[in-house]
Parts: C-alpha cells; sequence; structure tokens
C-alpha cells in the first residue's frame, strides 16, 4: 500500500512549499507540471491543484516584452550537457507584472539528460525598487553638479565677454569663485567614488600615522574661510598620532563639519581629546547649536540619501560611516550640550582596521 504515502510527501512538500515567499514550479522529464505552489500560482492565475499533470508550457504563462515564453526563450530540456541553470531574468505575467525567474536544471546523471526543471518565481518590485535607488541617485548627482557648474559657467563666460572692462579685483574674485566651485565638483566626484568602492568593498587606504591636530585644523580653517558661521577648533594638549588615509580622515572631518554647518544652527564647535575607548586614539567631537538629530533618525543618518529635506546629496554621511569602518574608527550622535547634534569619532592611533 505505498499509495498513500506517496500522496502523504507530495502533501508535506507542498505545505512546505506554499510557506515560501517565492514562487515554486516543479516539471517532470516529460514537461509536465508536477508541483506548484500557491505564491507561483498567484503569480501565473491558475489553479495550483488544476494544473498538476498539465503540461508546463500551459501553466508556466510568462511572457518577455517580444511575446516569446519562458519555455520557448530558455528550452531547459534542449539545455547543453554542462548546463544546470537558468540565470535571473525579467518577465511579464499574465497580469502584465515583471517577475523574476531562476531555474535548476535537474540531471539524471552528470552530463546526463534533463529529467526535472525547478523553476523559482518572485515579484520584480523589489528590482523596482533599486531602479528607483538608481534614478534617485541619477537626479541627485545631476543636482549636485548642476549648481556648481552653472556658477563656473556663468564667471567663465562673463570673464570671456567682458575681461576688458572688468577691474583686475573683479577677475580675481570671479576666478576665485570659479576655484571653490570646481573644488566643490572635485569633492562631490571623490564621494561618489568612495560610494561605488565602499558598496562594493574595494576601497582603498594609504594609512600612515598623521597628526589630528594639524589635518583638523587644516579643514576648520578652509571651510571657515567659506562661511559666515563661525568654526571653533579646541585642541588638548599632548594628544597621539592618529592611524589614517590623511585624505580620507580630512574627507570625514570636512563632511561632519560641513554638515553642521549646512544643517546645524550658530556656531559650530570641533573639540580634538583624548578617546576613551579601551585602545589609544583621538576623539574628534563635532558639536552645533542646532535642533539636533531626534533619536529615531540617528541610526538613518549614516544611510544613503538620508537629508534633511534642506540640501546635499544625502551620500557625505554615508561616506562618513564607511570610511570610519574601513579605519577601525567609531562614529556615534548624541545630543550636544546647547540642545544641537553632536557627532562624535574616535580615531585610533594604531592599526584597528577589520
Amino acid at each position: 500500500m505505498p499509495t498513500p504515502r506517496i500522496e502523504s510527501t507530495s502533501t508535506r512538500l507542498r505545505a512546505l512549499a506554499d510557506l515560501s515567499p517565492d514562487g515554486i514550479l516543479g516539471a517532470d522529464e516529460h514537461g509536465l507540471v508536477r508541483m506548484i505552489n500557491q505564491q507561483a500560482a498567484l503569480w501565473l492565475g491558475v489553479d495550483a491543484d488544476a494544473v498538476i499533470g498539465q503540461r508546463v508550457e500551459d501553466v508556466l504563462l510568462l511572457r518577455d516584452q517580444d511575446g516569446r515564453s519562458w519555455l520557448e526563450v530558455n528550452r531547459p530540456y534542449e539545455a547543453i550537457a554542462i548546463a544546470h541553470g537558468v540565470p535571473e531574468q525579467a518577465w511579464l505575467n499574465p497580469s502584465a507584472e515583471e517577475v523574476l525567474t531562476t531555474a535548476r536544471l535537474i540531471r539524471d546523471e552528470p552530463l546526463g539528460r534533463v529529467v526535472a526543471v525547478a523553476v523559482s518565481l518572485r515579484s520584480g518590485r523589489g528590482r523596482a525598487r533599486l531602479d528607483r535607488e538608481r534614478s534617485d541617485l541619477v537626479a541627485t548627482v545631476a543636482h549636485e553638479l548642476r549648481s556648481p557648474l552653472t556658477g563656473v559657467k556663468g564667471f567663465v563666460q562673463a570673464l570671456l565677454n567682458r575681461w576688458d572692462r572688468l577691474s583686475d579685483e573683479q577677475r580675481k574674485l570671479m576666478l576665485t569663485t570659479v576655484n571653490a566651485d570646481a573644488d566643490r565638483l572635485a569633492r562631490l566626484i571623490a564621494e561618489l567614488l568612495d560610494v561605488a568602492r565602499i558598496d562594493t568593498g574595494r576601497l582603498q587606504l594609504y594609512p600612515r600615522e598623521s597628526s589630528a591636530e594639524v589635518l583638523v585644523r587644516r579643514v576648520t580653517d578652509s571651510i571657515q574661510a567659506g562661511t559666515s558661521r563661525e568654526v571653533v577648533l579646541e585642541v588638548a594638549d599632548g594628544l597621539p598620532e592618529v592611524f589614517a588615509d590623511p585624505d580620507k580622515f580630512s574627507q570625514v572631518v570636512t563632511n561632519l563639519v560641513e554638515n553642521a554647518v549646512r544643517h546645524g544652527e550658530g556656531r559650530v564647535t570641533v573639540t580634538l581629546g583624548p578617546t576613551d575607548r579601551a585602545w589609544d586614539g583621538v576623539r574628534i567631537v563635532v558639536d552645533d547649536e542646532g535642533r539636533g538629530i531626534p533619536m529615531e533618525l540617528r541610526r538613518r543618518v549614516f544611510t544613503k540619501f538620508w537629508t534633511t529635506g534642506e540640501g546635499g546629496s544625502g551620500l557625505g554621511m554615508y561616506v562618513v560611516g564607511g570610511l570610519t569602518r574601513a579605519h577601525g574608527a567609531e562614529v556615534t550622535i548624541t545630543e550636544a550640550p546647547g540642545g544641537g547634534a553632536r557627532l562624535v569619532v574616535d580615531w585610533p592611533s594604531a592599526d584597528r582596521r577589520p
């Protein structure tokens, strides 16, 4: 009496498959559907029980933009002997919704014939979300690039058209502005490259022992020269050196201070002191006198595209998080004594890179 056991096993497998968030369809060597879960049936617009035993081309109703079916394009039963699967592809179901599929080809022996095909289906909404994120990135980059480029274009055009009528002081002012906008473009491009390298794990560092005071003072002096806001640097005595890539360290400090200038209020105070961690290092504290960052938003600050709606690419703090982690440093957000935001970076004096 083997039949009840086989049916019982099949029922249990079907029940387990129904728990999967992905659609699952299995066909035998003759191209007949032997298993389909509820999620796959939902996306294909069929009855899961009624299609058992039907031909897979009558059930797997997926089409590409040219109207070709999944089976017509992939021909799994005719695949070359070394093929073991079909990579992810995008298809349209009968409701014109995007469905992503992958498939596994089961052979009776290595390089043997295909005796079963297992197809996995999942919603294309995740890919659509990624597409929207890419579109957001393109729009953000375009906006951030356009602003300084507009300034550069305008001043260069004015210099070309009115060179003889401009005084030396006016020319110097225009060229100074063009230089500042060019620096802004260079920083944005470097930021974008760092985002790509952080995401792909290809960030290259060239760390060495460096003076935190020298690097931070250079950053604060540069930012102070370009803003009417007061930027104050306070340095404790006897600080150790930091082990850092000087360019990346300066980029972290620049992003923190510029973020405080852009989004905070009042005076921006940068303090250098010893860290209280178990390892030797320097603590960099950036305080502003603004509204602060609510507790529920603090974990989102270091995510990609996070902004307060007051301008910026939404990538600066993401880069800060990535560069600090890459050096074995730590960054946290608390409240400043004056009620604004306080960003704290503990930077090691020795090599703590992961």
